[in-house]
């Protein structure tokens, strides 16, 4: 099951004894400077969690599965994670 926002935040809270709008305000300052370090630089590590990287995605082809016409899917640019070696050691 996945973790909701609020319950991210409240976790957080609890560990650091801050207050949940604190907290609030740290996660919605985090995603900022996230996207700007996306947009600027390309990618962004998050210690002990991994690297985010932007990737840009070519125009293709593809297929309506419903019709099975062909229709072209514009280029696009995506965010890939490469996790950390210490996440994954400790998953396994």
């Amino acid at each position: 099951m996945a973790i909701t926002k609020d319950q991210l935040i409240s976790d957080l809270a609890e560990a650091t004894d801050l207050q949940k709008v604190d907290v609030r305000a740290l996660l919605d300052q985090l995603s900022e400077i996230v996207a700007d370090a996306l947009e600027n630089d390309g990618e962004i590590s998050l210690p002990g969690i991994g690297k985010l990287k932007l990737s840009e995605r070519p125009a293709r082809t593809g297929r309506n599965p419903q019709t099975g016409k062909a229709i072209e899917i514009a280029a696009k640019k995506v965010i890939k994670l490469v996790p950390a070696k210490a996440l994954v050691d400790s998953l396994n």
